[in-house]
């Protein structure tokens, strides 16, 4: 092989590897300017203990808990001021129901930003667990509330909608009885965004405290299980990019994200899953669940393994997101 064929070979490999990387990665994602309004860590650690410990389990056989999780969170939906209503998800043995509150315009397009309530089962040494679900998933709950308290001191330019998910755990995973499901065909109006909070709590510092479901993304990934992670199709390089500009405001947590296939396991573990089968952009925010936290789906998921003060800068991220989208 000539030298010159060699070395075109060689620039079109560097290319292809440039390229991936660009698509999986999203390097050099400027950052949206900061704001002066900022999430509480105190007033996310009271939800996230009312949701794991007050009514505790929020699972599918505890309708009582889930009702009581609901009234709570329309309460806190109706302190901010926001237009609030609850959007009936049809499982036999319900009553299940969606909590949604509403900010800003009412017509035109519309971001979605939502989480789930309910908290899961685990096998924990061949016996069934009840999870206090504290990271998965009153944290993305925690977020929600956080969020509408701080719309209501500058109402966005767009239509916000908050979206609290009664259905996203087994036995409802991957059906048409997610609470998400039922919203997403229920959308009227263009989203030009939707943002699945999924497990945004739980931080480790610790060597080797992350990891990943294909061998190798280690190479471009912390070890270190100290960041968030903002996550999307192949498709939606722009929204992750969008999303992953606004939480790299904050500066003082690393932001990490990628696109990848839906086939890449926990690329579609959350509520966003449901807007893509209507092709609405749609990314999840996670701390990245079983991949970093052990204690997911088990009995060990509990308030006092958060971090606090990491979520409210979340938050943060998604509230500046929020105002740098215009109508």
């Amino acid at each position: 092989m000539g030298k010159k064929v060699f070395r075109n070979i060689s620039v079109l490999i560097i290319f292809i590897l440039m390229s991936f990387m660009f698509i999986l990665y999203q390097p050099w994602v400027t950052p949206l300017p900061s704001a002066p309004h900022h999430a509480s860590p105190a007033k996310l650690e009271e939800t996230v203990r009312y949701l794991s410990q007050t009514v505790h389990p929020r699972s599918a056989d505890n309708m009582a808990n889930l009702n009581a999780a609901a009234s709570y969170i329309r309460h806190a939906f109706e302190a901010s001021g926001a237009s609030v209503s609850e959007q009936p998800v049809p499982i036999a043995s319900g009553p299940y129901k969606n909590i949604i509150a509403d900010f800003g315009p009412k017509d035109g397009p519309l971001i979605v930003i939502g989480a789930h309530y309910d908290s899961a089962t685990g096998d924990e040494n061949g016996q069934i667990t009840y999870t206090p679900g504290a990271d998965d998933n009153a944290s993305g709950v925690a977020g929600l509330l956080e969020l509408a308290r701080l719309l209501q001191q500058q109402a966005p330019d767009v239509g916000v909608q908050l979206v609290a998910y009664a259905s996203e755990e087994p036995p409802f995973f991957r059906s048409d009885e997610m609470g998400s499901v039922v919203h997403a065909a229920s959308l009227t109006r263009p989203v030009k965004l939707m943002v699945a909070l999924e497990m945004i709590g739980y931080y480790n510092d610790a060597p080797d405290s992350q990891r990943y479901p294909i061998a190798g993304l280690n190479w471009l990934y912390p070890t270190r299980g100290n960041f968030i992670a903002v996550v999307g199709r192949m498709q939606d390089i722009s929204a992750v990019r969008q999303v992953k500009a606004g939480l790299l405001s904050v500066k003082k947590l690393p932001v990490y994200s990628i696109n990848a296939p839906s086939f890449v396991p926990g690329i579609d573990f959350s509520d966003h899953l449901n807007y893509w089968q209507r092709d609405i952009p749609a990314v999840m925010i996670t701390d990245t669940a079983f991949f970093r936290n052990t204690e997911y789906h088990l009995k060990g998921d509990t308030a006092d393994r958060l971090d606090y003060e990491r979520m409210a800068q979340v938050v943060d991220g998604v509230l500046i997101l929020l105002r740098d989208i215009k109508n």
